[in-house]
């Protein structure tokens, strides 16, 4: 059994987190999310819960974000073997990202996307080069910066892919500093994280 002493870092204090990962059962990490699970409650994580098969977890914990970030992404190391990225936020960080985004969650003529980093920089990097390959300036209504870590951006349905944040998403430079949700994956994590917090 994997076993880790989560320093304390809050004597006492809880918080409700999410956990995004990057390219988990896309591009060839396949875990499933029992086993996961089962993993990160090993690694003594608490009130664990994955929701989807995209990768993503809440769960209770009282060290700092950049602690739980460490600790999360060396647990996936040992229990799967594979060089573990993850972008972690708050339960109230989540439910601000939410709130800011400018695109509807529920839209059949389009889909509305988060695009989540801990690297500023790198999403920096990603508008320009959108904006590069659309040839020109975005018109402030399929791109959105939502704060350091995350922009939002909108795709006609049935051309996600096809749009310029994509392509540019999928290229090597920041497919392995980034992660993507649909807003309505967001949604539902920012509620699992929100119940998390009021146990």
């Amino acid at each position: 059994m994997l076993r880790y002493s989560l320093r304390r870092q809050y004597a006492g204090k809880m918080t409700s987190y999410a956990v995004f990962l990057r390219g988990v059962n896309v591009g060839g990490i396949n875990i499933k999310m029992a086993d996961l699970q089962k993993a990160l409650k090993q690694c003594s994580f608490k009130n664990v819960k994955t929701l989807l098969a995209s990768g993503n977890v809440v769960l209770t914990s009282d060290l700092d974000p950049a602690s739980l970030k460490k600790q999360f992404e060396a647990c996936l190391r040992e229990a799967f073997g594979y060089d573990a990225w993850v972008v972690v936020l708050t339960c109230q960080r989540v439910a601000d990202l939410v709130q800011a985004c400018p695109y509807p969650a529920d839209d059949k003529s389009t889909h509305s996307y988060v695009t989540l980093s801990s690297d500023p920089a790198m999403l920096d990097d990603m508008v320009t080069a959108a904006v590069t390959l659309e040839g020109g300036e975005t018109d402030g209504n399929g791109v959105q910066r939502l704060g350091p870590e995350a922009l939002a951006w909108l795709a006609p349905a049935g051309g996600t892919l096809e749009s310029p944040v994509s392509k540019v998403s999928a290229k090597a430079r920041y497919k392995s500093t980034t992660t993507t949700r649909n807003l309505r994956t967001l949604i539902k994590v920012r509620d699992a994280a929100k119940a998390l917090s009021e146990v």
